[in-house]
């Protein structure tokens, strides 16, 4: 039970972060006469809010199942699945955030005052440094955890794909917001135009291979998990054998 309140309070930080990042880009639009719809659209549209949003959705069903069903069985396959869905992509920003880019400073703008500077900062510590973090504390520590089963890395795949998907079609179709190209990508690793479609399918192929390692071990670490509780408790799961 009280490990609910502990995905509650994340989620309540994540959402934190992203209103802090929703201010930012609502005050530089003002500033900078762009189309606000324009700048919203692509900011709900990028990996990291949408991650986020659906790491709020996750934790929010989890926590309020624990809070309905206390006891010791594990939680649905549902919730499983939708925990861990969302930790494979929130780790892989994490990493790629504190391996690759921390310390650039291009997200600031030159124009931001302090305080607007500020709470962009802090919604990028919060999504790609808070929320990985806390979703590492849960596969590990989280009471009543279900181990999933090996075709669960389609699942995990399904998001990411059809966030791709979505991102290269949506590219060339809508303008950057400073009116600087015909086209916007959320990431420039993305955009064909910065390489060639090589280039952008190549980025796009190794974020699918991270994503499959990353999903293959939280279920790794999901079914040892069980089959240790099992051990301890002298009997195999109460709901049932662990699947494959």
């Amino acid at each position: 039970m009280r490990w609910s309140w502990f995905r509650i309070a994340a989620a309540v930080i994540a959402l934190s972060g992203i209103v802090a990042g929703f201010i930012v880009n609502i005050d530089r639009a003002s500033r900078e006469a762009q189309d606000l719809k324009l700048v919203l659209s692509n900011y709900f549209s990028m990996f990291t809010i949408v991650s986020a949003l659906l790491s709020v959705i996750a934790l929010v069903a989890a926590a309020t199942w624990a809070q309905r069903h206390p006891g010791t069985s594990r939680e649905p396959l549902g919730i499983a699945l939708g925990l861990a869905a969302v930790a494979g992509p929130l780790l892989l920003l994490g990493i790629v955030y504190n391996v690759l880019l921390r310390g650039d400073p291009s997200g600031i703008a030159l124009g931001d005052t302090a305080g607007i500077a500020m709470l962009d900062e802090y919604a990028v510590e919060v999504l790609h440094v808070v929320l990985p973090i806390y979703f590492v504390l849960d596969l590990l520590f989280a009471p009543r955890r279900r181990g999933l089963p090996w075709w669960s890395l389609a699942v995990f795949l399904a998001y990411p794909v059809m966030w791709i998907v979505y991102t290269m079609v949506r590219g060339l179709r809508v303008a950057n917001p400073d009116g600087s190209t015909a086209w916007w990508y959320p990431y420039p690793f993305l955009d064909p135009h910065n390489g060639g479609y090589g280039s952008a399918f190549a980025y796009i192929a190794v974020m699918i291979v991270a994503f499959v390692a990353i999903g293959a071990i939280i279920i790794a670490i999901g079914r040892y998990r069980e089959k240790r509780a099992a051990v301890r408790g002298g009997a195999p799961s109460a709901q049932g054998a662990l699947p494959v």
